[in-house]
């Protein structure tokens, strides 16, 4: 007689109520790449903050979403521009994730960045190794943050460097090994 994998496996913990607590304790112990969105407001101020939510959506055509913090004035700057720039964070580039997740009103003052006509928000030159310039195609709010459907219309690669990862509430390095 053989015994079922159930019954020799160990017990099943026992689950919890999904809690706004719970829910960021386990998202934190997912790893994610780390970007900063920028955009520029009606009075031509450059907006932007830190975004470890950026995923690919679709190839045909190329699709990627972004989550934004609802009543920011990045995702105002985002939805009245039509259009974003996503700046993918190099491994040395933990100074700029740390500033543009603060909050410092100043933070564009803080390190070099440009803005071509062609762009739809500020490039972080010395910060990312990958910048994409897109046009809002869809929003969406779920709760605290609109989600945003960018499509690219423009990849520039700044330099071929490791991305910065964000996980466990911690600042890393891609380990390439």
């Amino acid at each position: 007689m053989t015994e079922s994998l159930a019954s020799a496996a160990s017990p099943l913990p026992t689950a919890a109520e999904a809690t706004p607590d719970g829910f960021r304790t386990m998202m934190r112990s997912f790893p994610t790449g780390v970007g900063v969105v920028t955009s520029v407001d009606g009075d031509g101020v450059p907006r932007g903050m830190t975004c470890s939510s950026v995923c690919s959506v679709s190839l045909d055509p190329p699709t990627l979403l972004v989550c934004l913090r609802a009543g920011s004035p990045t995702l105002a700057a985002v939805l009245d521009r039509g259009g974003f720039t996503v700046n993918l964070l190099h491994e040395s580039a933990r100074e700029a994730a740390e500033l543009f997740a603060s909050g410092n009103p100043d933070r564009f003052d803080l390190l070099p960045w440009e803005q071509d006509p062609d762009a739809s928000g500020p490039h972080l030159v010395r910060d990312a190794h990958t910048v994409a310039d897109c046009t809002v195609a869809l929003t969406q709010t779920v709760g605290d943050h609109v989600t945003v459907f960018g499509r690219p219309r423009r990849i520039v690669r700044h330099r071929v460097q490791a991305p910065l990862v964000y996980g466990l509430r911690q600042f890393r390095a891609w380990s390439g090994s």
